[in-house]
């Protein structure tokens, strides 16, 4: 589910998560535009399943369209698998310059969700004996180099899949589009700097799935999307899910869109993916072709038996270290995230981002419950983070809530020991590193974020070193964020969308401030 930098041209895209901030961003609700004579996206247009719709999709499919009203967004494909029964259906239009309508069939970028693909194929090759979780990486890539000696010989296929194996994991370099693109790209870590000990801390992590991806394509002998391909997406039969543009001939499309003075505009420079991703976000997939993957996932008969029942449910447990990602996470298994609900029942749960295409993924199998939802604009987050980090869908259709949170007010000395600059930092598709991040003082019980000197957004405290954002007006969304400490117990570190941003201390706040990004480029192509 996973903060992209807004880009100034293709090559500054970065592929991460998406953040609420992303939302206010870039999502400005189109009611606050009307005064500067924006209009809203075309009105949408559906095309329905057969039968006779239950009141709460019904419920659903009127937010999503209130949804796209509000955000400017062109087109949403939707799959549900609610009460033993599938509702899939397209709203809007694939193209505001050419509108077809969106079908179940229509496809988008899927981005992170991407990752639980190579998650499977891992555990597939796992099930085969070809690979086991808890061994080092080097057993199948012996050259593997981390920027911390002692990492590479260590770090196990367990930590690249849950996260936390430590290296800054925001990597966008674009290696080419040779069959080698993904052993350039892993070979290029080497130079990724180790944020926190190994295995130890959740830091949502591109990158490491970028090495799980390469030791598919090592044990196999085949380029990754070959491999990915072969063993779960044809035999699944997701007959619209390709990862090359190339593939995508006689398909119903979705165009990516940016949003200009309100308005949805078609964005041909957010098409291109370097091959480089594809592991951790490259898949273009529809709304039925992820409605069956997530049936696939929940165990369901009548798919093909790619894996153990045992397997499959291993995948959605023992998590490793938790945190937050927009909500609070128990940690993440084997490429699922695992979060928590006040009823106790767990959700399992991804999504993605790409410039102009955001989505949302999750299942309740306790509750025999999935959702995805697929968006083609660059103010997709504000939806997706209303179904998929707000609990509304979850209690309207699977009777769970989020943990609570009430934010109460901290005095000045308490909220003092969390103010200062926090940075973080990635590499882009032209392998050049920027910084970006984000000023906090504290301001009436809260904490005051800033860019450059401009107020962005609030932190509100609900328990210890836990946040949720705020609005400037103290109005809260769904986005949860959390303080790490170090070892002297002081903030070292704030998790927002899953990324680590480095509290700056002396003459490296100062530095730092001066290559802080401003908050609204922190949008999302992928998390």
């Amino acid at each position: 589910m996973s903060l992209h930098q807004q880009p100034d041209s293709p090559k500054s895209a970065g592929l991460s998560r998406r953040t609420v901030l992303a939302a206010a961003a870039v999502a400005v609700p189109v009611s606050a535009l009307s005064a500067t004579g924006a209009t809203a996206a075309p009105a949408p247009i559906a095309t329905k399943p057969a039968g006779t719709t239950p009141a709460a999709v019904g419920r659903l499919f009127d937010k999503v369209e209130s949804g796209m009203a509000k955000y400017a967004i062109p087109g949403v494909g939707l799959g549900v698998w609610y009460r033993g029964r599938e509702y899939v259906r397209g709203f809007g239009v694939t193209n505001v310059d050419n509108p077809t309508p969106v079908t179940a069939d229509t496809v988008f970028r899927i981005g992170s969700t991407t990752k639980t693909f190579t998650a499977t194929v891992i555990m597939q090759l796992v099930e085969r004996g070809l690979v086991h979780l808890d061994r080092p990486v080097r057993t199948y890539l012996p050259d593997f180099a981390t920027a911390d000696p002692t990492v590479g010989p260590r770090v196990t296929v367990r930590q690249l899949l849950n996260h936390s194996a430590g290296w800054r994991g925001d990597t966008f370099v674009d290696t080419g589009d040779g069959d080698d693109a993904l052993a350039r790209y892993v070979a290029a870590l080497a130079q990724a700097p180790q944020l926190t000990p190994l295995g130890k801390v959740f830091s949502y992590n591109n990158a490491a799935i970028g090495v799980a991806g390469r030791i598919v394509e090592a044990v196999t002998g085949k380029p990754y999307e070959t491999a990915a391909r072969q063993m779960l997406i044809d035999p699944l039969g997701l007959a619209h899910s390709r990862f090359f543009r190339s593939e995508l001939g006689g398909f119903s499309v979705a165009a990516s869109h940016n949003i200009v003075n309100g308005k949805p505009v078609v964005e041909p420079s957010f098409e291109a993916m370097p091959r480089s991703l594809h592991s951790f976000g490259g898949l273009i997939s529809s709304a039925q072709d992820q409605l069956r993957y997530a049936r696939f996932q929940l165990g369901h008969h009548g798919y093909p038996r790619l894996l153990r029942d045992r397997t499959r449910v291993a995948m959605q447990s023992n998590p490793g270290p938790g945190g937050t990602l927009f909500v609070e996470l128990d940690g993440v298994g084997v490429g699922w995230m695992i979060r928590p609900t006040a009823e106790g029942v767990k959700v399992i749960q991804h999504g993605g981002d790409w410039s102009g295409q955001h989505s949302g993924f999750l299942m309740v199998p306790k509750r025999d419950f999935a959702l995805t939802v697929l968006t083609n604009s660059e103010s997709g987050p504000g939806l997706t983070a209303e179904l998929f980090a707000d609990d509304w869908a979850l209690a309207e259709l699977a009777g769970v809530h989020n943990l609570p949170a009430v934010v109460r007010p901290l005095p000045p000395k308490q909220l003092a020991s969390y103010e200062g600059s926090y940075v973080a930092s990635q590499v882009g598709l032209d392998g050049v590193e920027s910084s970006f991040g984000i000023d906090l003082t504290a301001d009436n019980g809260q904490l005051l974020g800033s860019a450059e000197g401009q107020p962005a957004l609030r932190f509100g405290f609900y328990k210890r070193d836990y946040v949720l954002s705020l609005g400037l007006d103290g109005t809260p969304d769904s986005t949860r964020a959390n303080f790490i400490p170090g070892p002297d117990g002081r903030p070292a570190f704030l998790r927002y969308g899953g990324r680590l941003f480095r509290r700056q201390t002396g003459a490296a706040r100062t530095t730092a401030g001066r290559q802080v990004k401003s908050l609204a480029e922190l949008t999302t192509p992928a998390r």
